[in-house]
């Protein structure tokens, strides 16, 4: 699509974690084979982030979001499928064909404490991808945008020479934030930015975030596993389960008419606070490793509407409603049985 600033083609990331020689050998049938040990994270999945929305990835943890954002953004290469850029594929290139890319992608971490340099202070922090992406700037101007972005996230100016020691956890995340923000990306990926905070920063969070997009026209790969943040930030929603994608729709249409199985249990475990009483999908039986997926459809074993061919067949994603552009990945509403 035109408008589409990232694309994801059938993207799979598997991590090898057979360790040395010795520790591949197994005794299997009277015989010693050597055998690999490997996490399926990322299994095929397609996306289309357009330009200017919030996409969100929801999920239980394991699922596979933050493999998924960080294969996005380069920090992982992919094993098979594709990225594209505007329509450039990047998850081919080099650490220095992607240069031009990096100022244009950045990252928001879940984690303040650690995605900070204790070392660095504010200001060092901040001129670091400056001085990197932006060589040509002098110092008037490099200072001059320091302040403009500490003051945009409501970080005191006058405090670019303090350490993050010296900074709450949410006034880390802001001076996070700024680092993305600093160089003018069009795209960033927030990988779970709230979940580490106060729930009453979390709020403050968000709507910096989302004022930043407005006054700058950003696009957000907003990882995160709390619908009710979802809810208040996205544009659509992309239902994670074990490294697949369950359900695509935008916000309003999943919360009102979620159709996959997973995603009615998701929600049926918000709280209500309104006095309503819900009724709490209790899925059976445990989440399966990544190591040994099941056959079939990866939910079958907690799906309580499963059949023959949810655990011998993969459903693919197909379009349930033209209306609301909604696609689910489940036998059971193809069939019309969910």
């Amino acid at each position: 699509m035109s408008d589409s600033i990232v694309t994801i083609a059938k993207l799979v990331k598997i991590f090898d974690i057979s360790g040395g020689f010795l520790e591949q050998l197994k005794f299997k049938s009277g015989k010693i084979v050597r055998q690999k040990t490997e996490v399926k994270a990322v299994n095929g999945i397609s996306l289309e982030i357009k330009k200017g929305e919030t996409l969100a990835v929801v999920g239980e943890s394991g699922c596979g979001k933050s493999t998924l954002a960080r294969t996005v953004i380069g920090l992982y290469p992919p094993t098979s499928g594709q990225v594209l850029y505007k329509g450039q594929r990047i998850d081919n290139l080099s650490s220095t064909q992607m240069l031009p890319f990096r100022q244009q992608m950045q990252m928001i971490f879940q984690d303040p404490y650690a995605s900070l340099n204790p070392r660095k202070s504010v200001r060092q922090t901040l001129e670091e991808p400056i001085r990197f992406h932006m060589s040509k700037m002098n110092r008037k101007e490099v200072e001059e945008r320091l302040a403009s972005v500490m003051e945009q996230v409501g970080v005191n100016p006058g405090w670019k020479d303090r350490f993050p020691h010296e900074f709450s956890g949410g006034q880390r995340q802001r001076i996070a934030i700024a680092r993305s923000l600093v160089v003018d990306p069009e795209f960033i990926i927030a990988d779970e930015p709230v979940s580490a905070l106060d729930v009453s920063i979390q709020a403050q969070i968000l709507n910096l975030l989302m004022d930043a997009q407005e006054e700058r026209g950003l696009t957000y790969l907003f990882i995160t596993h709390d619908l009710s943040v979802v809810r208040h930030i996205a544009a659509r929603v992309a239902v994670m389960y074990l490294g697949t994608l369950c359900e695509l729709a935008t916000t309003s249409e999943l919360y009102q008419n979620p159709r996959h199985p997973y995603t009615q249990a998701l929600l049926s475990a918000i709280p209500a606070i309104d006095g309503r009483k819900k009724k709490h999908i209790r899925l059976p039986g445990e989440i399966p490793t990544p190591i040994n997926l099941p056959r079939g459809c990866v939910f079958h074993g907690r799906c309580i509407h499963a059949n023959d061919r949810c655990q011998n067949e993969i459903p693919e994603l197909l379009q349930v409603d033209d209306a609301s552009g909604s696609y689910v990945a489940c036998h059971g509403v193809e069939e019309g049985r969910v």
